[in-house]
C-alpha cells in the first residue's frame, strides 16, 4: 500500500480526534520537515486536529495530548531508516527502536510509549528519510516537497 492508503486504515471512518505532532530541529537541514509539516497545515486550519509543533521536545507537550483525549496521534519527523531522502514510511512504535535513528534528545520511544499506555491509543511516527541534518543547513528540495505532499494529503484525509 501506499502512504495515503495507510493512512486511511490508519485514521479509518467515524469520529476521530486527531493529534498531529510535528518534531525536528528547523536548525538542521532536513530535520525541520515535521515542523514544516505543522506550519504549513496551520495555514490551512484543519477542523477538529490538534497541531503541535514541539520541535526537539515532545515530550514537553504530554500535558496537551493527554489533556485533547486523541483517538489517533501521528508524529512527523525526519527519520533514518536508509531510504531516499524524501522518502516516506509509516512506522509503527514496535519498530522504531532499532530501525530509526533519531536526532533529539529524548528517544520518541519513550513518548510515544507513555502516550500510548496513559490514554490507550496508538501512536505512529511518520519518518520522512532526509538528505542531510547538519546544523544550520537548509532544507533539500527532496524533503521540502515531500513536506509539502505530506501536509496537503494529510489536509484532504482529516477534513472530507
Amino acid at each position: 500500500m501506499g502512504l495515503e492508503a495507510d493512512l486511511r486504515e490508519f485514521f479509518g471512518d467515524g469520529d476521530k480526534r486527531v493529534i498531529l505532532v510535528g518534531v525536528g530541529n528547523p536548525l538542521r537541514g532536513d530535520d525541520g520537515v515535521g515542523v514544516q509539516i505543522i506550519e504549513r497545515l496551520q495555514e490551512m486550519n484543519p477542523a477538529n486536529v490538534l497541531l503541535l509543533n514541539t520541535e526537539t521536545v515532545p515530550e514537553a507537550f504530554t500535558g496537551k495530548v493527554i489533556e485533547y483525549k486523541p483517538t489517533h496521534v501521528l508524529l512527523l519527523d525526519a527519520a533514518q531508516f536508509k531510504g531516499y531522502p524524501g522518502e516516506t514510511r509509516l512506522i509503527d512504535s514496535e519498530k522504531i527502536g532499532g530501525q530509526v535513528v533519531s536526532t533529539h534528545s529524548l528517544p520518541l520511544t519513550i513518548f510515544i510509549n507513555y502516550i500510548e499506555k496513559t490514554l490507550d491509543v496508538k501512536v505512529l511516527l511518520l519518518g520522512i528519510q532526509p538528505r542531510t541534518i547538519e546544523f544550520y543547513s537548509k532544507m533539500t528540495r527532496e524533503v521540502s516537497e515531500t513536506g509539502e505532499r505530506v501536509a496537503q494529503l494529510l489536509y484532504r484525509i482529516l477534513t472530507e
